[in-house]
């Protein structure tokens, strides 16, 4: 999809040609050119360039639209695709929307630019665009159609009939079906696929050769052009649909065995249920329950961001107490570290930085979010409260949420992507080509923003100076202008009746926040499982859309609506994902399960995010790092913005917070991270610190039995193995002394990669 997006969000410039004639003094050529009219008047009444073309069409022939007819062959052959004349600069001279999306500009572009010299009305197989299109002259495209398709039939006959001009008010198509809606398939299998669309004006047509296709996973599912699905290896793939500004998605599946009753697994609650069921009609089986070592370590750091204590994991793995898991969550749940770790997530999240917001502002914004966190604020609510937020930043913390992004066309992209989990950039200059969104879209969402005022802009925080008030007020002087002036209106709705409202953001925070409002639950949903899950039900998190459906759409719905009718608690979704059995699969990988983590059929270790690693470090070693400006003490999960400088922090991927988006955070390894790890100075003096963990044991005078013990349950939440204690003990006798054989340990577990990821 990478691949994807990237040739077709460019932005598209139309290039406008006016063409008029020149009527001025009569010349031969011109003389010569009437004539010659004249002598074709049989034909019809014929015009050249911006003058209407009739002519005497057969009773009973329809007559072909520019915009119905036209377009979809356009598009077929690829001629307004980013890679073509649909790029932002065009090619070979010519320019049209990037998929067909503005069908006025591209008419004039095609038959009145030039004179219209890329037509021919009396002889329609010898026009210019024909000739380039199959290749009778050069043509940078090469041969895109032939002679004896129906795409060379449909071109020619609208030149005949006179090329009725585009118009802004043609029919839009509405709804696109495609049959079947999902298909399970055998590898080696193949199924055709068939697609109607219905017009606004009533119009039902099947659109099955002029559809666009497109596998998510071509290793997977591969699709022609026409249509034809054929099934390669085993795993799931949607295949996406597209035709005139409409998606559609069919979802392929690929069994992995026939389906089969899965035995070994007893669903704890709907989680495990839903996700049973896929499980079986995949044919996969699932990972065993992990390790009390296992769930403990990893719930600990998903719910707090911090590595439980040696003697809390003593506690946990010998407690005989059946609902022991429950309780730990629930414990957890409660921890000042809690408030640490989630409002990290949310500052991420809404990019909170001093940059933007200066000192004091950081402290109310940054206060505001922890205070939510910490009181289990329903999400509804904090939404609610940024997006109409209004006044003095320094007295009110959401206000904040105005200073990242100020002109109206980021805020309608920071919201979406936010709150909705819809990335909205591609539809600023062209129709949103994997989505249904257009420019009416944007700009009727950036239009709710239009309104606001900003007092004494000069003078505020470090970036502005000094307080900074948000008047919503309407003030016709003063009222910006967009790039693309539109009424206020939320995604796929109306436009909101009442323009002229105190603030116009009130019925979008209605709509954002309303049960009914399709995105906004199902987007958090997803974010808070792919945070404990390392893989959301939809990725990427931020991305969702009709091409890119859940991996388990009943899991998704099941999740949203338990989220809404307990009034959007983040702690009861918490509760309810950590307590599944899904949850709780142990990180084992077989061949019987998916590779992929769709299915999640096994827990995926992911590395431990940067400020949760630097931690674990320290809370291993026993030893603080020191922070500029930051008291003794604390912990680079505690932090405030990125303004406070970190190599280690840097090197893991902490985000700088100048985006919104998921993937801001960096989260693969990398050879930095590596040299780092095994070769750092500062990751050196802490295996060598004689205050910290390993030199207090010594001191203390340990036997070598409870000192690594301590260390294994420090670091890795368990004991080790009777192979581990050999090796250290041999590990200790090839020393030059006992104390430096325990400080090539400490420095060997911080580089393990069952220290390093989170499983």
């Amino acid at each position: 999809m990478d691949r994807i997006n990237s040739l077709f969000c460019f932005s598209t410039a139309l290039n406008y040609r006016s063409n008029y004639r020149n009527l001025g003094s009569i010349q031969w050529h011109s003389i010569f050119s009437w004539l010659l009219l004249l002598s074709f008047a049989s034909w019809g009444s014929i015009a050249v360039g911006a003058e209407k073309i009739e002519t005497v069409k057969k009773e009973g022939q329809q007559t072909l639209s520019f915009s119905r007819d036209v377009v979809p062959v356009l598009t077929k052959a690829g001629c307004n695709a980013g890679a073509c004349h649909g790029s932002f600069q065009g090619r070979g001279g010519m320019s049209l929307s990037l998929l067909g999306y503005d069908t006025v500009a591209d008419f004039e572009a095609l038959f009145q630019a030039g004179r219209g010299r890329r037509v021919t009305p009396t002889a329609a197989d010898r026009s210019l665009l024909l000739r380039k299109a199959t290749g009778s002259v050069p043509h940078g495209g090469g041969a895109l159609i032939k002679k004896d398709s129906e795409s060379f039939q449909v071109l020619g006959e609208y030149i005949k009939q006179g090329m009725s001009p585009a118009k802004s008010d043609d029919p839009r198509v509405i709804k696109l079906t495609v049959e079947p809606a999902s298909l399970v398939l055998a590898p080696g299998q193949s199924r055709s696929l068939k697609v109607v669309a219905d017009w606004e004006d009533g119009v039902h047509r099947d659109i099955t050769r002029w559809a666009l296709f497109d596998s998510q996973d071509s290793q997977i599912v591969e699709v022609s052009s026409s249509g034809q699905i054929a099934a390669v290896r085993s795993g799931k793939s949607p295949v996406t649909v597209r035709f005139l500004g409409q998606v559609a998605s069919v979802d392929v599946t690929v069994p992995y065995n026939p389906a089969k009753a899965i035995t070994g697994f007893t669903p704890s609650n709907y989680v495990d249920q839903l996700v049973l069921a896929e499980w079986q009609r995949m044919g996969v089986s699932p990972a065993p329950t992990a390790t009390d070592s296992e769930f403990l370590r990893r719930v600990y750091l998903d719910l707090i961001g911090s590595l439980p204590q040696p003697d809390e994991v003593r506690t946990f793995i010998e407690s005989t107490d059946k609902n022991k898991r429950k309780k730990i969550i629930d414990a957890l749940l409660e921890r000042p570290e809690y408030v640490d770790y989630w409002s990290l997530k949310w500052s991420d999240l809404l990019r909170v930085h001093r940059r933007y917001v200066g000192d004091k502002g950081l402290e109310t914004f940054r206060g505001w979010i922890r205070r939510s966190i910490r009181e289990n604020r329903p999400l509804d609510e904090m939404a609610r409260e940024l997006i109409v937020a209004q006044g003095d930043l320094f007295s009110n913390g959401p206000v904040g949420f105005y200073f990242i992004d100020q002109k109206p066309e980021e805020l309608a992209e920071t919201t979406a992507q936010v709150f909705l989990g819809i990335r909205m950039q591609c539809a600023r200059c062209h129709h949103h080509p994997l989505e249904v969104w257009g420019q009416e879209d944007y700009y009727g969402l950036a239009a709710f923003f239009t309104h606001m005022q900003f007092k004494d802009a000069g003078k505020i925080g470090v970036r502005f100076g000094g307080p900074k008030s948000l008047r919503p007020t309407i003030k016709a002087n003063t009222k910006r202008k967009l790039e693309k002036p539109s009424e206020a209106r939320v995604l796929g709705g109306p436009v909101v009746s009442d323009q002229d409202l105190p603030d116009i953001r009130q019925p979008l925070a209605d709509w954002i926040v309303s049960p009914k409002n399709p995105y906004f639950a199902r987007s958090f949903v997803n974010r808070y499982w792919a945070w404990l899950t390392g893989r959301g039900i939809v990725e990427p998190v931020d991305d969702m859309r009709a091409t890119n459906p859940p991996s388990n759409p009943a899991l998704m719905n099941a999740l949203t609506e338990d989220f809404i009718a307990h009034q959007f608690d983040v702690k009861h979704l918490l509760r309810t994902i950590c307590n599944s059995r899904v949850y709780q699969l142990a990180s084992d990988l077989k061949p019987e399960r998916d590779k992929s983590g769709r299915l999640f059929t096994h827990r995926v270790p992911r590395r431990m995010q940067a400020e949760v690693l630097l931690d674990a470090v320290n809370q291993f070693a026993g030893t603080t790092e020191r922070f500029n400006g930051q008291p003794p003490g604390t912990r680079a999960i505690a932090l405030p913005d990125p303004q406070i400088s970190s190599y280690f922090l840097m090197a893991f991927g902490r985000p700088l917070r100048n985006s919104a988006c998921e993937c801001a955070r960096g989260s693969k390894p990398d050879l930095a991270q590596a040299l780092h790890l095994v070769n750092g100075y500062a990751m050196n003096s802490k295996a060598l610190s004689n205050d910290g963990r390993l030199g207090q044991l010594l001191k203390e005078n340990k036997s070598d039995a409870e000192i690594l013990d301590e260390l294994y349950l420090a670091s890795l939440s368990r004991k080790p193995t009777a192979d581990e204690f050999k090796a250290v003990r041999e590990l200790l006798a090839e020393a030059p002394s006992r104390k430096e054989g325990w400080q090539d340990l400490v420095w060997t577990i911080i580089n393990l990669s069952e220290f390093v990821f989170n499983h």
